[in-house]
């Protein structure tokens, strides 16, 4: 059993965990960078994304031909030989990232397609469900599988469809609609709870909460194999995942809580990538059926969470993992609405991050432990560095593919 994500997030204080920590002074101490978001002298992204992805696999890939990862550096006791299936799929992300970039994204087509055979080793039919996903650990003989966790699996549902549109791969397709089958088969059906309705965060019998991650991206990928399918059983489901999360856990500014448990309880934790994918839900909302309420409604929460995170100095107090995927769904915005706003923001946290959190001997971006009170490189951080440099060395045509 992969143990429960809230461990991975203890290492950040309670005051950060509720959007009260200030940002590091290094966020004040930020190098100067231009209007376009670059440093003086040339856009750095291209090299910074190559540079922190030759240290992902020099410190996290195994020789054992496998083709999986460690889930962090140093590793730790108690860590797993191959890491969990959340970390594993935000490095398989990396690699479709870094093939976005033009001119040298052929390069990294080799490694996307060895992760993408990896990725298969998390492939299991044993849910309570009765419908297949990925496991939260690989399967014999390399670990013991796992409970399904909705929120994983739609990860790389959002993968697979950014894949194909990428390259037009049908497989990548095909997967990506199992997958929305298979958490759509997670929506709580009993009348009884407080707040019936929403996808359960996970299959595992220890929790039973449902979270605004395991419905506002269910959403997202709906709408994306409708654009792609015209099926409109998927625009169905994608209103429901999100008249239910609005109803129970968007904030009267936009926000969004975290989660609700069966009796009704909230917790109104606001993180970063709980903000972004809604911005993302309401773009292609928008572009499915034309009405502008859509857009508007998605601005008005980026602007919400841009003046919470950044202009509120919450930002840096975050995950990296969970603040690529905000702005990711923000670079999807502008890909709508012109502008740079959200990019320049990502820009001025992607060179914060290379100055302050990169070490230059191994190329690791290092992050406090709170656990143990060192310091330390979880596979699931460096992947999301490697995804924001990526995706700043895009095009900006290109971010209209974005989740």
């Amino acid at each position: 059993m992969r143990p429960n994500r809230r461990s991975i997030l203890t290492g950040l204080s309670a005051s950060a965990a509720a959007g009260l920590l200030t940002a590091p002074a290094a966020q004040a101490a930020e190098t100067s960078t231009t209007s376009t978001g670059t440093s003086a002298g040339g856009s750095p992204w291209v090299s910074r994304a190559a540079d922190a992805w030759r240290s992902l696999l020099d410190h996290f890939a195994h020789d054992d031909g496998s083709g999986l990862l460690r889930e962090q550096v140093p590793v730790g006791e108690d860590d797993p030989t191959y890491s969990y299936e959340w970390p594993f799929s935000q490095a398989h992300v990396a690699a479709l990232d870094l093939t976005g970039i033009p001119g040298t994204g052929r390069r990294y087509r080799q490694d996307r397609q060895e992760l993408a055979a990896a990725q298969q080793l998390y492939w299991t039919d044993a849910s309570s469900t009765g419908l297949p996903g990925f496991a939260s650990a690989p399967l014999p003989p390399y670990a013991g599988g796992g409970d399904l966790f909705y929120d994983d699996n739609l990860w790389v549902g959002l993968l697979d469809v950014q894949q194909h549109l990428m390259t037009g791969d049908r497989s990548a397709l095909r997967e990506a609609r199992r997958i929305s089958d298979l958490v759509d088969s997670g929506w709580d059906t009993d009348d009884s709870h407080a707040a019936p309705g929403g996808v359960f965060w996970t299959q595992a019998p220890w929790s039973s909460d449902r979270n605004t991650v395991s419905n506002m991206p269910a959403a997202q990928l709906d709408l994306r194999l409708f654009q792609i399918t015209h099926d409109h059983r998927y625009v169905d489901r994608a209103l429901r995942y999100l008249a239910w999360t609005n109803r129970h856990l968007r904030r009267g500014d936009g926000l969004y809580w975290d989660h609700l448990n069966l009796e009704g309880v909230v917790d109104e934790t606001i993180w970063s990538y709980n903000q972004g994918v809604p911005v993302g839900v309401h773009v292609l909302l928008h572009q499915v059926t034309g009405e502008r309420k859509h857009l508007a409604e998605a601005c008005r929460i980026a602007e919400a969470s841009l003046a919470w995170f950044v202009d509120g100095g919450r930002l840096d107090a975050h995950p990296p993992f969970f603040n690529s995927i905000w702005f990711k769904n923000l670079l999807l915005l502008e890909s709508v609405t012109g502008g740079r706003t959200y990019r320049d923001a990502m820009a001025a946290y992607a060179e914060r991050m290379w100055t302050t959190r990169r070490e230059q001997d191994s190329g690791l971006f290092v992050f406090p432990d709170g656990e143990t009170g060192g310091a330390t490189t979880m596979l699931l951080q460096q992947a999301a560095m490697v995804q924001v440099f990526a995706v700043l060395a895009w095009k900006r045509k290109d971010h209209a593919l974005l989740y």
